[in-house]
């Protein structure tokens, strides 16, 4: 057995179904072993997007995402993708290929010190310098990149690694690491702090993050919301831990949030903050999370927890055994007078829009879209101002929200969205993006085509660079600079060179029966909203 094709029987052992990549001559010898293995294989267009794929199929599935790509600018290239999930913390596992082993060092041809490159944006990186030591590598890689924090590791194999003959294989059964002992079970004496704050708050919230979906615990995590009656707010990321019309959910926080959200957070004397980073975007003024209240922050990333604000309850631990844990517990907690003020909020302090007629509202449309999707679509948002009219807007039922929002990276909707339909094909799946962010991944329509993907993708077109533009705005009164999207292709054009089915709506007159044909059709559509260049998200 070579190495290579030792590499892909680790992914069998694993049970990994997909590889998102792109080929060239140092990952050759792996490219060249799967041919034989049931492992599928995706030819993604540009190295970012396989990245990107790996993580919506990760998402969807609760699985790790696997990419592999080429040395030098293929390496490179993916650099992308890898700093987007670890910013998410998705569990992604990327293979690179690299020069001969003699020659690192030496700056040949296509030469480029990857794992130096990415170790600001990886849980753990391999070189492998030994074909036998790629079992146990494999094998610790899955383990780290979806225990603990989950994140992407990169494992780095120069093909002369590939072409060396292993011996015998054997796939270790377990992994010991002595310096990676990840905490999942939170600590009784804090759990019971907890409980005890928890039973006299009269204003208790909960701001619950991406954790709660990562650690597969939304059906603990709803049991406890609805046994003792605790509002809940989210980040961008823990949208979906809850439907948006859930009686006790009050909408996304941060600056792009729901004011009603943010004056809740603020004016509690209980804030629990569950799988959230407190980051900038979601508390833009971390001093008003804990003035007058109690701050209790859960992660199962200890180095999270008083980094951005000091708790006064600290719990590390994975969030679906200590909300296991939790339910454990009895106990009564009385707050309906604040769960009233707070529908009240709700009502007053709900934006009111003023859309142009001439153009179709955003807003307004994604609700409406967001209605006619199946219970349990996938809705994959891009960046920008389709993120924030997506975040506010978009109506989970039973479904996932997907976006990027640790890093931000426009032209995540389309590649994430194919991974997700191909993790779940069964399900809905829609990417939103505006034409800024779909001319960043346009290219994976052949993918589409060639692996029969049928994602549906909305593209919301406004011919600028929204959210920059409205930046622009207020920061420099109307002084926009390289915002301006003239040159853009005719998408009508572009669907027919990919064999792709196209809609066009200018207005919100024809809006339900246009989204109606849109989701009726099973293959891939892609579908043209004419929004007004100067609408705001705000």
């Amino acid at each position: 057995m070579l190495g290579a094709d030792a590499i892909v029987k680790c992914l069998e052992e694993e049970g990994v179904k997909y590889v998102f990549g792109y080929p060239g001559v140092a990952i050759c010898p792996f490219y060249n072993s799967i041919l034989s293995s049931p492992v599928e294989t995706i030819l993604i267009r540009t190295e970012q997007n396989a990245a990107h794929a790996a993580s919506g199929f990760a998402r969807v599935t609760g699985e790790v995402g696997v990419c592999a790509v080429t040395s030098g600018p293929g390496a490179t290239n993916v650099i992308t993708g890898i700093a987007t999930a670890f910013a998410d913390s998705i569990p992604l596992v990327c293979i690179t290929g690299q020069v001969d082993s003699e020659l690192i060092g030496s700056d040949v041809f296509q030469e480029a010190d990857i794992t130096g490159a990415v170790e600001s944006f990886v849980k753990y990186s391999y070189l492998v310098k030994d074909a036998a030591e790629i079992p146990r590598i494999f094998k610790e890689a899955f383990y780290i990149a979806n225990s603990g924090r989950k994140g992407p590791v990169l494992i780095d194999v120069p093909i002369d690694i590939q072409n060396a003959v292993v011996g015998k294989f054997k796939y270790p059964e377990g992994v010991s690491l002595r310096t990676y002992k990840p905490t999942i079970k939170g600590h009784t004496v804090q759990i019971q702090k907890v409980v005890k704050e928890l039973s006299k708050a009269k204003r208790p919230i909960i701001c619950v993050g991406g954790g709660v979906l990562l650690s597969e615990a939304v059906e603990e995590f709803r049991s406890f919301v609805e046994k003792h009656r605790v509002p809940v707010v989210s980040t961008m990321m823990g949208i979906s831990a809850m439907p948006t019309r859930h009686p006790l959910y009050y909408g996304m926080v941060g600056n792009n949030g729901h004011p009603y959200a943010n004056r809740a957070m603020n004016e509690s004397d209980l804030l629990i903050m569950v799988g959230a980073r407190v980051a900038d975007r979601a508390i833009s003024q971390p001093d008003l999370i804990t003035e007058n209240k109690v701050l209790v922050h859960i992660d199962v990333d200890p180095a999270e927890i008083g980094k951005n604000v000091g708790p006064t309850i600290p719990l590390v631990g994975d969030a679906r055994h200590i909300f296991e844990d939790f339910n454990k517990e009895e106990f009564t907690c009385e707050h309906e007078e604040w769960i009233g003020t707070l529908d009240e909020y709700r009502d007053s302090m709900a934006r009111v829009r003023r859309p142009n007629p001439a153009y179709v509202d955003p807003a307004e449309f994604i609700r409406m879209l967001s209605e006619a999707m199946e219970e349990d679509a996938v809705y994959v948002a891009d960046v920008g101002q389709n993120q924030i009219w997506s975040c506010n807007y978009h109506v989970v039922k039973n479904g996932r929200f997907l976006t990027t929002g640790g890093m931000g990276t426009m032209g995540y909707s389309i590649p994430a969205a194919m991974g997700a339909k191909l993790a779940a094909p069964d399900r809905q799946v829609v990417a939103v993006c505006g034409d800024g962010s779909f001319q960043m991944s346009m290219m994976e329509l052949a993918t589409m085509r060639q692996f029969h993907v049928p994602v549906k993708i909305i593209v919301l077109k406004n011919n600028f660079l929204g959210m920059v533009r409205e930046f622009q705005h207020y920061t420099y009164k109307d002084n926009y600079s390289v915002v301006d999207l003239s040159g853009s292709p005719d998408l009508e054009k572009l669907s027919s060179a990919y064999d792709m089915k196209f809609m066009r709506l200018h207005t919100m007159e024809h809006a339900q029966e246009t989204i109606e044909a849109f989701l009726s059709h099973d293959e891939a559509v892609l579908l043209e909203c004419i929004i007004d260049p100067m609408d705001l998200v705000k």
